[in-house]
C-alpha cells in the first residue's frame, strides 16, 4: 500500500517513493520505516544516492538487499 498524493509511482524520485512504502509485508518495510524516521534521508535521491547514504550510515548487508528489492519494484512502474 502506498501513501502519496496525485503523483504516480513512476514520477516519484526513488527516495520519495521509498518513504511511501508501508505494510508491504517484506523487508522493504524496515528500510522505509528507518528512512521516514531520518530527517537527513535523501528524499529526492535516486537508488545510487540512497546506497551512498546507507554506506555512509554503515548500514548492514540486509539493508542493501532490501534496497535492491525496493529498486526493482520502483523500476517496474
Amino acid at each position: 500500500m502506498t501513501d502519496h498524493d496525485d503523483q504516480s509511482d513512476a514520477q516519484l524520485p526513488f527516495g520519495r517513493w521509498l518513504l511511501t512504502q508501508r505494510d508491504r509485508g517484506d523487508w522493504v518495510d524496515g528500510i522505509a520505516d528507518a528512512a521516514r524516521a531520518d530527517r537527513t534521508f535523501p528524499k529526492k535521491g535516486d537508488p545510487e544516492a540512497v546506497r551512498a547514504y546507507l554506506r555512509k550510515q554503515q548500514a548492514d548487508g540486509d539493508a542493501f538487499a532490501a534496497l535492491d528489492d525496493a529498486e526493482n519494484d520502483w523500476m517496474s512502474f
